[in-house]
């Protein structure tokens, strides 16, 4: 669960949400959440984070003065396909703080190609597992900068980005989202939310995920397995 500390005399506290989720990485995951929500761009934005020691698997976090948190959940976020808190394409467009549709970076095919494995290699619990999704950012040049895993595909990559905002390196400009399921409305969200300019996977992509990333210009690839891909939006990226 994700609590909120209301600032103030009266102090006081309020549930936000509440996700199935892997232990581990839990305040990247709640950072991350906050950005894809957003209501987070920076680490600033967020006071304190704490791991609450009377209730079990809950994280209470308490945002900078003057950052208006995200809209309460009236339910459960599972680890499946959720909204994420954005009815329409207009709404996601509208909240964008970082324009992804300018970030000049290119990549090679042969990168995009290779990251589905040097994803696998850092996928430790899947290997102890065979049941955990995962999330890869990598430069343009296939470095790899952080890697997380999670029973939910969002909440890797909620992982992934929390990771960034709280090392400062928000927005995630040039850098390529790999991750190991397919790519929904969601997942483009969390990406564009990010600044990531391309979103890459190994399965298929939704009818929505591809209107979304068309229109607020992220380079989305589906189907990326062994020599081949598919390049669905912004192909000119893709060298």
């Amino acid at each position: 669960m994700v609590r909120l500390v209301v600032p103030g005399p009266a102090g006081g506290s309020s549930a936000l949400t509440l996700t199935m989720r892997t232990p581990g990485h839990d305040f990247d995951l709640v950072a991350g959440w906050l950005v894809s929500e957003g209501a987070v761009a920076a680490a600033s934005d967020i006071a304190a984070m704490r791991l609450c020691p009377d209730e079990d698997n809950t994280v209470e976090v308490a945002l900078a003065r003057g950052v208006e948190p995200p809209r309460q959940r009236a339910f459960t976020t599972t680890s499946a396909c959720g909204v994420c808190g954005s009815d329409t394409v207009v709404e996601v467009l509208a909240g964008l703080r970082w324009p992804v549709a300018s970030d000049p970076v290119t990549v090679s095919a042969d990168v995009i190609a290779a990251l589905p494995d040097l994803l696998r290699e850092r996928q430790q619990a899947f290997d102890r597992t065979g049941g955990l999704h995962a999330a890869g950012l990598f430069t343009a040049d296939g470095e790899p900068l952080y890697v997380r895993e999670d029973v939910g595909r969002h909440n890797a990559v909620d992982k992934v980005v929390g990771a960034a905002l709280r090392d400062g390196t928000l927005p995630a400009a040039g850098t390529v989202l790999q991750v190991s399921g397919r790519a929904s409305f969601e997942l483009v969200q969390k990406a564009a939310r990010a600044g990531i300019p391309v979103l890459s996977a190994i399965s298929a992509p939704s009818t929505l995920a591809v209107d979304l990333a068309d229109e607020c210009g992220l380079t989305l690839l589906g189907f990326v397995r062994g020599d081949s891909m598919n390049v669905y939006t912004r192909a000119d990226r893709v060298r």
